[in-house]
């Protein structure tokens, strides 16, 4: 259901982008995007013997596997 009269503007510089990029649900466009795609560093860290862990934070990610999770 894509409204093919509305101009969605980018809501960080305010630039127009494609309506079609506005009806997938980006709010941003494809320029502002990289760059809030680069602000945040993911990785993905198997436990032992459990599931995977999603780490975004970088102490965290030290202590993840040391047993008593402390780390110097």
């Amino acid at each position: 259901m894509t409204d093919e009269t509305h101009n969605p503007d980018c809501r960080f510089c305010g630039e127009e982008y494609p309506t079609a990029r506005w009806a997938l649900g980006y709010k941003w466009c494809k320029t502002c995007g990289e760059v809030i795609a680069k602000q945040v560093t993911r990785t993905v860290v198997p436990m032992h013997k459990s599931n995977y862990f999603l780490c975004t934070n970088l102490d965290d990610l030290k202590g993840i596997n040391n047993k008593g999770g402390m780390h110097r």
